[in-house]
Order: structure tokens, then C-alpha cells, then sequence
């Protein structure tokens, strides 16, 4: 029961990083109706800058993870504005294969700046782990949990509340009824690529500080599709519950069936993904597209 409990939380975790990261993924869906296949590697922009800032130039970590998040907001915004901007109301082809040039290019300038080698943050939370029940839970799971979880809030209530999220949702819902309200699409766009850069990017700094960053670290941009998909690549809520779900069921998978089935955990979500697609194959609260004739 102790182990199950220990990989349930762990689960838990790593499912709340997994949910910020979609959420990227889902914005840019819902505002360009495009797949950005270079989501994973804006997470490792956030994560490469803010260690090296760290260790390079002693910058104290929330001063790091700030500037961080700063520099990555620029990059969705220039690269919205340089390469993704020229493409709108081209085929989402096109576009898409766009985003995988992106991803090879970024993932391959960051090779070249920072290697291959696997880096690790300086000890930023206290090792001591904090005994919860009959669990022992590393205190950078904690925190990793906590803030995850409160950005989530935030960005829920951003999207809701905020005149910029408002103007976002209506731009996904109907993009020339937002045009005729005076609704300027290309920054709704441009400001779509920044908050999902940033959103990586503070994944990125998570799941850095738990594992450390390498380059294949940006492969977690496969991983977290099915989330998205899962969910609904038009659902924000979706995404969070996707998240959750295979972030815990993946974990398990690791733990349980690993030993008899190696490389089973990095399978388990396409499989959970397709098992619930032959169900609902919008994602669990994605909405279905009914064209009439």
C-alpha cells in the first residue's frame, strides 16, 4: 500500500506539470486551430535559462525563474511574429509542419549552446522529505504540486475573468465575429504563443528541479499531447484532468509494470489515449464538430 501511495503522489506531481504544459497546447489549438509540435522545446528555453542563470551568473532562484519567464514570453512572441504570422489563413498543414521545423531547430540550437549533457539545478528546497501519513514525499514535490497547482488557478481565472481572456476565448470561439467586435486577432494570436512559451517554461523549471534538464527533456512534448488530446485540445479544464490522469496512471504503469515490461511507462499514455478515443473521440470534453449539409 506504501508503494502504491508513494507512486500515486509522484503521479500527482509530475500530472500537475503535465496539465500547465497542455495548457499550452490547448491555447494555441483553440486560437489558430494548429498543433504546436514545438511546445516541448519552449519548455526547455524556461529551464536551460533559468539554470544557467543560477549557476553561471549566482542569480537567486525566484529571481532566475522570473527572468526566465520573461525571456521565454519574448520568444513565443517572436516567434509568432517572425515565423508564425506569415502563415495565417494558409493550409494547417503547412503551418504544422512549421512548428516541426521549429522544434528541430530550437532542440539543435539548444544542443549547441548547452550540449547534450544533463544538468542539474543547484539544491534550491530543503532535501529533508516531509512524512505525510506512512509517505515520505520530497519537499520539491511539495512545492512543485503547490505552485503548479496555484498557476492553474490563476490561469483559470485569467481566461474567465481578464479582459485579455475573455478576448481569447472569443477569438477561439469565432475569430471573424472577434474581428467585427474590434478584437485584433494577431495579438490575441501573439499573445496566445507568449502565455503558452510561458507556461512551458515554468514546467520546464519543475520538472528540471526534480530531474534536471537535457536536451531530450523537449521530448515531453509527445508525452503531454495525449494529455491534451485526451482531454479535449479545446478544453482547458480538459487538460487539467488529463493531466492528473496520465501523470498518475503513467506512474503506475512505471512502477508496477515496468520490472515485467520495460518501456511500458513511456507507452502508457498513447495506449490510455486510444482506449478513451475509441470512446469519445473529442477527448473527454472536447467538443464534437457537427457540419451540416
Amino acid at each position: 500500500m506504501e508503494f502504491f501511495l508513494q507512486l500515486l503522489v509522484g503521479g500527482i506531481v509530475v500530472g500537475a506539470i503535465y496539465a500547465m504544459v497542455a495548457m499550452g497546447f490547448v491555447l494555441i489549438y483553440k486560437a489558430t486551430d494548429v498543433i504546436n509540435f514545438s511546445q516541448g522545446e519552449l519548455l526547455l528555453v524556461g529551464a536551460y535559462i533559468s539554470l544557467s542563470l543560477m549557476v553561471q551568473f549566482q542569480v537567486p532562484f525566484l529571481l532566475s525563474v522570473i527572468l526566465a519567464v520573461i525571456c521565454s514570453f519574448l520568444v513565443g512572441l517572436l516567434l509568432e511574429r517572425l515565423v508564425l504570422r506569415s502563415f495565417i489563413n494558409e493550409p494547417v498543414i503547412s503551418v504544422i509542419m512549421v512548428t516541426l521545423g521549429l522544434s528541430s531547430a530550437l532542440r539543435g540550437l539548444m544542443q549547441v549552446i548547452w550540449s547534450t549533457d544533463t544538468r542539474v539545478f543547484p539544491t534550491v528546497f530543503s532535501q529533508a522529505p516531509v512524512k505525510l501519513g506512512t509517505v515520505l514525499v520530497s519537499q520539491v514535490y511539495l512545492w512543485s504540486l503547490g505552485i503548479s497547482l496555484l498557476l492553474l488557478v490563476i490561469f483559470a481565472l485569467f481566461f474567465r475573468y481578464s479582459l485579455l481572456g475573455v478576448a481569447m476565448r472569443a477569438t477561439a470561439d469565432d475569430q471573424q465575429a472577434a474581428l467585427s467586435m474590434g478584437i485584433s486577432v494577431k495579438l490575441i494570436f501573439a499573445a496566445t504563443w507568449a502565455i503558452a512559451a510561458v507556461v512551458s517554461a515554468i514546467g520546464g523549471i519543475l520538472l528540471g528541479n526534480i530531474n534536471g534538464v537535457n536536451p531530450s527533456l523537449g521530448y515531453i512534448g509527445l508525452t503531454v499531447l495525449p494529455v491534451a488530446i485526451l482531454g479535449g485540445l479545446d478544453s482547458i479544464p480538459g487538460a487539467i484532468i488529463g493531466g492528473f490522469t496520465i501523470g498518475v496512471l503513467e506512474n503506475l504503469a512505471g512502477g508496477y509494470l515496468d520490472p515485467f515490461l520495460p518501456g511500458v511507462k513511456q507507452v502508457a499514455p498513447f495506449v490510455i489515449l486510444v482506449l478513451v478515443l475509441m470512446v469519445k473521440p473529442y477527448g473527454l470534453f472536447g467538443k464534437p464538430i457537427i457540419e451540416r449539409v
